[in-house]
């Protein structure tokens, strides 16, 4: 099925139509509808199921940001946040970018690591030699837990193992199990694994096995994505485009050499992909824990993604990170609000979804970048956040619009202006 995903004043249309647009633009169903229509679409029982101690359920605000192209297919892609500006930010971006030809992306092969902690071992140089050299009979244990995943392709590949010789506790040799998880997330399946093969690794090595986990730096699992982005399409009645590009640069740069900055430039990549891994129903802190570790792969922490100006004066952003995402198992197939945000997106593999996140992510950090180093992050962020402090004031639906635009003017984002803003409202109705 192809889909169109731009979306025209997409925003100002109401909820009730932007579904409709949604619902025909996606091939949804009237069962689809209903659920999005639905405020307890995860019923209690579900719920129940999912956690332990369930005493209801939390919502948070689902959207659909537009204009997504990858590799020539445009893409819907839901987003589960409460955070405003993200989802207008990263539809913005998406718009500028598929101008210039959308994002590129690509992933490797989903590989996850289960990681088989030895201690109790004299000799970890020669504890490691015995089991790489009994590698094909760990790998078989390992598959012999999970036959249909083999059978789909995937199971334990390799095994690496890692000496550490000095550590307050001894000498350690950790395993490594390399599994392919196909369309899994993996991580019951790689815990299965390393437990599996335990005892015979403590056999090999006459050592003791401690901990069997997988690893969520998911460092053979990467999606990547890449834009080329040219001057005129970021000039603005404010800015030329080439010197928008060259302030984008120069915040990347300080991003790449300070960690204080880094940390919140990262966090605005997150902005992006976690909405996407929440509306999925995938696990957003693996994901996170392995983006940051990721970033301090070189020793230091530091900028996820890359900017960079190209010979012909083109904006070249690239982001490669860890991205452990699946399409089966867990709440992406218990919650039914995730699958349909499945059904939105119309993907058919977990490293699609992975690209899709990835590409969300660098959309989102190119629109921070570009808010930072023009009129600051506060304008366009406090515009859309004034929506949010007109309800905290008290505002009926028919007074918000007035409230944000009165703040919006004002230049004055506040719970007390807005509050005084309507009780001056109600004073003159009043008097009149």
């Amino acid at each position: 099925m192809t889909i169109d995903s731009r979306l025209p004043n997409f925003r100002s249309l109401t909820p009730e139509a932007r579904l409709q647009e949604i619902v025909s633009r996606a091939n949804l169903n009237a069962e689809d509808l209903a659920l999005l229509n639905n405020p307890a679409a995860l019923p209690l029982k579900l719920a129940n199921g999912m956690i332990e101690n369930v005493i209801g359920t939390f919502q948070l605000p689902l959207g659909v940001a537009g204009y997504f192209q990858l590799n020539g297919k445009d893409v819907l892609v839901p987003m589960a946040v409460e955070e405003p500006s993200v989802v207008a930010a990263a539809s913005f971006m998406a718009k500028l970018i598929r101008d210039c030809g959308g994002f590129q992306t690509s992933s490797s092969e989903p590989l996850m690591r289960a990681q088989v902690q030895v201690i109790g071992i004299t000799d970890p140089h020669g504890a490691r030699l015995a089991i790489l050299k009994d590698r094909k009979a760990i790998i078989d244990i390992a598959n012999s837990r999970d036959k249909l995943l083999v059978s789909l392709g995937g199971g334990c590949k390799d095994i690496e193992v890692h000496v550490f010789p000095s550590t307050p506790r001894g000498a350690m040799v950790i395993v490594h199990l390399i599994v392919d998880v196909r369309d899994a997330m993996g991580a019951n399946t790689v815990n299965t694994m390393a437990e599996a093969v335990a005892p015979h690794i403590e056999q090999i090595t006459g050592g003791k096995v401690r901990l069997r986990i997988l690893s969520n730096l998911a460092d053979l699992r990467l999606a990547r994505a890449h834009v080329r982005v040219s001057p005129q399409a970021l000039t603005t009645a404010d800015y030329d485009g080439v010197d928008v590009i060259n302030r984008i640069v120069d915040a990347y740069a300080f991003a790449a050499i300070d960690p204080y900055r880094a940390a919140t430039h990262n966090k605005g990549i997150m902005n992006g992909i976690d909405p996407v891994i929440v509306a999925t129903g995938n696990d957003w802190r693996a994901v996170e824990a392995g983006a940051h570790a990721y970033a301090c792969k070189n020793g230091s922490y530091t900028s996820l993604s890359t900017w960079e100006i190209a010979s012909d004066g083109y904006l070249v952003g690239t982001l490669e990170i860890p991205m452990p995402v699946g399409l089966v198992g867990g709440a992406t197939k218990t919650h039914p609000m995730a699958r349909l945000a499945l059904k939105i997106l119309n993907i058919q593999s977990a490293q699609e979804l992975a690209e899709v996140a990835v590409a969300v992510g660098l959309a989102q950090n190119m629109a921070a970048l570009r808010a930072l180093a023009t009129e600051g992050i506060q304008r366009g962020h406090m515009a859309l956040h004034a929506r949010n402090i007109a309800l905290a004031a008290g505002a009926a639906d028919n007074e918000i619009d007035w409230v944000v635009q009165q703040m919006v003017a004002a230049k004055d984002v506040r719970v007390d202006f807005a509050v005084k803003l309507l009780q001056d409202k109600q004073s003159l109705k009043q008097a009149s």
